[in-house]
């Protein structure tokens, strides 16, 4: 059947409105517009409807398992007439077919070439529209579905200029040891957890901010100020599902915040992050509260941070970096071994651990200070030894840092090894672990250090969160009793701190460990020491930290008076 030229005329015409309306850029603006053009093109050549079908993959294809899209229909049953399929380079694939009522007459070569030509064009619309969608999903969304750093950085960038950004705040945010919800509950419950939240969250939110995964169970967000209450009381204690049968657990999050000032304009993303990220780190690591809030004191923080990584190049090539020895005396006032700590001296002035150590914990520069440190004590002990002094065991402490490396025991024994130090003068200390990939870490490096009859010692016992775990699963030699535990020796006998800490010292005696306390202040302390029949002390008490000229006159006087 040949169309006439009227019919012919009004196709093309019909034809150039869908060819304007599939050339448009704006893709969803004008889906309806071209199933209205279809509905007038399908009944010139009598079809009964026209179906797509869109595969983000040939898996879905393969069974079937994608999205359909009905284009036109009468409702009336038909048979395919016409099918094609494209596959664009994400290997995403659409389909079309064609159906005619199987009553209705053949279409004719001349029909079919312009079904042909409205199919194609429609089924390219189609395919180009879904491929945008896939690509948007796979460049701003990660593998479980939730909006990824691109997608944050893509909001910062529509939202620049000055004002866009009035009243609102960015928040980086991490749930805190949510590796025991995946531990205690699975990993199926752990992404229903981690999804309930995220989603409450976007549901606060709403559609003038946004939410973003780092990844794991780190998130940033930007927010209306007065949203951000709310928002920061749910990340202090949010009560979350993690089954459909009522169960629930309860989340705590670290935060950092910064109040976007009224007029910011964003010249570069990472500005933004950066604060954010910054206050984040305080917060994790100040131990004084899980929410933070960014300010100038922190700008000048930041520049100070800068200036020490800047220096401690330098700083290490000129031995700025000094050992100091803390001893470890008995309760009869004996010394039995030291610890030894870093001092850094830098133009005539003392730089304190606590403004250098976590700035150097930023980045791996701790381990470089920490090998210097073990490598200064070996020297020092081959040098005691071989003027014929009676050496006590020294601890040296690497950070957690290291956890990650695993040519750790390697690099540990190649410095004890070129001293030539009797392994039983060397004593490893490490800090507790905060999550379960540390942990195995951990495990790996202590057994490792055993085998080599390194001795090892868990340092601030009681402040993390799997003590009991630790000394259960890890062959520690000693316990580093935290000062926390240590009862100030007014107390009652029935306290719960001098209860916690006759269980503490009694548990490790019975598990063969060394106990030693650190904190040792006050005659009183000591005397709680020996109630409880622990016995090795550390504090000032006895001394505090010292050079290692004065350390060796403490060497060779070996007692304390007490």
């Amino acid at each position: 059947m040949k169309m006439s030229d009227e019919s012919t005329l009004r196709f093309y015409n019909v034809f150039g409105k869908l060819a304007a309306a599939t050339a448009n850029v704006d893709i969803s603006a004008d889906l309806k517009l071209v199933k209205d053009l279809l509905n007038e093109i399908a009944p010139m050549f009598r079809l009964s409807g026209i179906t797509a079908h869109i595969y983000r993959s040939p898996a879905e294809e393969q069974i079937g398992r994608g999205e359909t899209l009905i284009c036109f229909d009468t409702g009336k049953n038909g048979k395919p007439v016409h099918e094609l399929r494209i596959v664009t380079k994400l290997m995403s694939i659409t389909t079309m077919t064609v159906y005619m009522d199987e009553n209705e007459a053949p279409l004719s070569d001349d029909e079919f070439e312009k079904v042909d030509l409205t199919a194609r064009t429609v089924l390219a619309f189609i395919s180009r529209s879904k491929f945008q969608d896939i690509a948007e999903e796979l460049a701003f969304y990660d593998d479980d579905g939730f909006r990824n750093i691109r997608s944050f950085f893509n909001y910062l960038a529509w939202k620049g200029k000055s004002g866009d950004l009035d009243n609102m705040s960015s928040v980086n945010y991490n749930i805190r040891h949510f590796s025991l919800v995946n531990e205690e509950f699975g990993r199926i419950a752990g992404n229903i957890v981690l999804r309930a939240h995220y989603e409450t969250i976007r549901r606060m939110i709403g559609d003038t901010g946004i939410i973003a995964r780092l990844g794991g169970d780190a998130f940033v967000c930007i927010c209306d100020r007065s949203v951000l209450p709310q928002l920061l009381e749910y990340l202090t204690e949010a009560n979350v599902p993690y089954d459909n049968d009522g169960g629930m657990i309860s989340l705590t999050s670290c935060a950092g915040v910064f109040n976007i000032p009224d007029g910011y304009e964003v010249r570069n993303p990472n500005d933004i992050m950066g604060k954010i990220m910054h206050a984040y780190n305080t917060a994790r690591n100040g131990g004084h509260t899980n929410i933070v809030f960014f300010d100038d004191k922190m700008i000048y923080e930041r520049e100070y941070s800068k200036r020490i990584q800047q220096h401690f190049t330098e700083a290490l090539r000129n031995k700025e970096f000094q050992v100091f020895y803390q001893p470890k005396v008995n309760i009869n006032g004996e010394m039995c071994g030291a610890e030894a700590l870093c001092r850094w001296f830098r133009n005539g002035e003392i730089v304190q651990p606590v403004k250098f150590i976590p700035v150097l914990e930023e980045t791996s520069d701790i381990c470089k200070l920490d090998f210097y440190m073990l490598e200064q004590v070996c020297s020092h002990i081959r040098k005691w030894i071989d003027e014929g002094r009676e050496v006590v065991r020294v601890s040296v402490n690497l950070s957690r840092k290291h956890m990650m490396d695993v040519t750790l025991l390697d690099s540990i024994m190649d410095i004890i090894e070129r001293y030539n130090i009797p392994h039983e003068y060397i004593e490893i200390e490490l800090t507790e672990t905060n999550t379960d990939v540390e942990f195995k870490d951990l495990q790996r490096i202590v057994g490792g250090l055993q085998k080599e009859r390194i001795y090892t010692s868990v340092d601030d016992f009681g402040m993390g969160y799997s003590s009991l775990n630790l000394i259960r699963v890890i062959p520690w030699n000693v316990i580093k009793v935290d000062r926390c535990f240590l009862p100030c020796g007014e107390e009652n006998e029935n306290s719960t701190c001098n209860i916690m800490f006759k269980h503490v010292v009694s548990m490790a005696k019975e598990m063969g460990l060394e106990c030693i306390v650190e904190g040792v202040e006050t005659p009183a302390q000591l005397e709680v020491l020996r109630e409880n029949d622990c016995e090795l002390a550390q504090g000032y008490l006895f001394d505090k930290p010292m050079p290692v000229e004065e350390f060796e006159k403490r060497l060779d006087m070996k007692v304390y008076a007490i």
